[in-house]
């Protein structure tokens, strides 16, 4: 976690040991490190909880963030007609040669984190926004920022309970 907290720190995410980072300032400080002059495309790995929120939060196109597509396992969660496509994993390459993508969010279990870290890199990814607990091992080229969320919420609940004692 410290390294994150100083990657994080270079961009003025604030954040503590105890309260984590809240998701929104994350969220708005992630458009700002994406913010390129040029159109970013980026895909979502992992269509659970985690990536169908992230497909439908709106604030990611003030900031030339396009996502173009999801990519799924799960045969069931396929559907190319969605407002974002949804692709087999099968499908990854092409998609991110196709699109020229050099980010993905990775939202899949954190059993599978480390193996589609490594199909993303060797499709030519370079930066990684990493939902899942696991500590991926990467080459030195590649950018990691982790997001726990259990820390969030953590810290959430703890500021919460904290602002009742008023």
């Amino acid at each position: 976690g410290e390294q994150v907290r100083k990657d994080f720190s270079q961009y003025g995410i604030r954040g503590n040991k105890k309260g984590g980072y809240v998701i929104n300032d994350l969220l708005v400080t992630i458009n700002d490190i994406f913010q390129r002059d040029e159109q970013q495309n980026v895909i979502i790995v992992g269509m659970g909880n985690i990536g169908k929120a992230l497909s439908q939060y709106k604030g990611f196109q003030k900031s030339n963030v396009h996502i173009i597509a999801a990519i799924e396992v799960d045969p069931s969660k396929i559907n190319k007609k969605s407002s974002i496509p949804v692709y087999h994993i099968n499908s990854l390459e092409e998609i991110i040669e196709e699109h020229n993508v050099k980010v993905a969010v990775l939202a899949v279990p954190e059993l599978a984190a480390q193996q589609v870290c490594d199909q993303l890199i060797e499709a030519g990814i370079i930066g990684i926004l990493n939902f899942s607990p696991h500590v991926l091992k990467t080459p030195k080229n590649v950018v990691i920022n982790n997001v726990n969320l259990g820390n969030e919420l953590e810290g959430l609940v703890y500021i919460t309970n904290y602002m009742q004692k008023d």
